[in-house]
């Protein structure tokens, strides 16, 4: 019996996930527009010099280089679905019995006027190197004391990623920024926007009070119930009517599904593809949809948030329903198991939540540094982040104060 044919949209954790679950069971291509895999969780500390940006991407061929597993560069334009083929932008066409689509997302601007424009997104190496020769470049013009002008760097959204930006922003300015030139520091001010009533919604309250404790101690002013209604060059405009003037705009309030999947001829719903549970997209069972694009719910009904260990679960899954279908078995229907949640503020001090256990201060920071080192992709990328990690905490310095945004 022939292997079956599969390819995969996306080289992200959804996308390697299952591919590697798929194994030498079947003929596997991986596309992706990039030929590295980004560890996002990671990179709001390129984004504020925790980090060099090649630590948190690792290639695809290294990742799939002791499987069978092939790869193509490029993003797909076309899909055939009555002679099963998907056309690439490069021209190539790729014939397939299953498709796995893992495209992940973008950053959603929820049809607010001016997001687009004026903020910065942070959904690529790219675009965290961006922000952070942004701030460099910000702060060496505050250097130069023609003015006591302040700046002030906003960060919109006050979930995981907001939370951890605007804490790392805030420690980048009490600690390098204020050795490198402490007047120049003493004029730059963190904001965090927050649309809810509290950070981190999905934490229990009591920790997300502490967060907010935690983020002012470090200099962050957070601004709750305040949502933005229009963004300007330089002005944020909330519902209330008020305003904040911002040189450096950092929008970290959500994210859609990959505009790519306009291209595959599927069923959307929300910014998701349309996704039975057992991960089928509906009126084609010979795709299924993982991670950020998948349209799959959990037992509240709710779409399942658009996160890492989601898709890489869905992934793995993903990869066992193939191999059902060739096989003519019967399905079953995915199941997230939610293994917790954390998100770290600043230095010592992140917050955990695992079923009813609730855990903040070093032992949740230490914790977190553990984790995100095994999921790390590649030897030498956790060998370089743990030096940059252990520099950064014993000599209370970032040494990639770097401006580098010409691309």
């Amino acid at each position: 019996m022939a292997k079956p044919r599969v390819v995969i949209l996306g080289g992200g954790f959804g996308g390697l996930a299952a591919a590697e679950a798929l194994g030498t069971d079947a003929d596997v291509t991986i596309v992706d527009r990039n030929n590295y895999q980004t560890f996002l969780p990671l990179l709001y500390q390129v984004a504020t010099a925790g980090m060099a940006a090649d630590n948190v991407a690792f290639p695809i061929r290294a990742a799939i280089r002791k499987t069978q597993t092939k790869f193509r560069l490029g993003s797909p334009i076309a899909v055939d679905h009555k002679n099963k083929t998907v056309k690439l932008d490069s021209s190539e066409v790729l014939p397939f019995d299953y498709l796995v689509v893992a495209l992940g997302s973008v950053t959603a601007d929820f049809g607010i006027p001016g997001v687009a424009d004026h903020t910065l997104g942070m959904k690529s190496v790219q675009e965290s190197i961006v922000i952070r020769s942004e701030v460099m470049r910000r702060f060496e013009d505050l250097c130069r004391f023609e003015d006591k002008t302040r700046l002030k760097i906003v960060v919109i959204g006050g979930g995981p990623t907001g939370v951890e930006m605007s804490g790392a922003l805030a420690e980048l300015v009490r600690g390098p920024l204020k050795n490198d030139n402490q007047e120049a520091a003493k004029l730059i001010d963190v904001y965090l926007v927050e649309a809810g009533p509290r950070v981190l919604p999905m934490f229990a309250e009591s920790l997300t009070t502490r967060t907010v404790k935690d983020l002012e101690k470090l200099g962050v002013n957070v601004l709750l119930n305040t949502a933005v209604s229009s963004v300007e060059s330089g002005r944020i405009n909330f519902a209330s009517g008020e305003s904040i003037d911002s040189q450096i705009i950092i929008w970290a309030a959500g994210v859609k599904g990959s505009p790519a999947l306009a291209n595959l001829s599927l069923p959307v719903v929300a910014n998701r593809l349309d996704t039975q549970p057992t991960l089928q997209v509906t009126d084609y069972p010979y795709v299924l949809a993982v991670g950020d694009d998948s349209g799959a719910k959990g037992a509240n009904g709710r779409y399942l948030p658009q996160v890492a260990p989601v898709a890489m679960q869905q992934g793995r899954f993903a990869a066992k329903q193939i191999l059902k279908l060739a096989k003519g078995e019967a399905l079953s229907e995915f199941q997230y198991v939610d293994k917790g949640s954390m998100a770290t503020i600043g230095r010592n001090k992140a917050i955990m939540q695992v079923k009813g256990i609730k855990i903040a201060g070093p032992i949740a920071w230490f914790g977190w540094l553990f984790l995100h080192l095994i999921y790390l992709l590649g030897g030498r990328n956790k060998v370089g982040t743990v030096a940059d990690w252990t520099w950064n905490y014993f000599t209370f310095d970032r040494g990639n104060r770097n401006i580098f945004d010409s691309f």
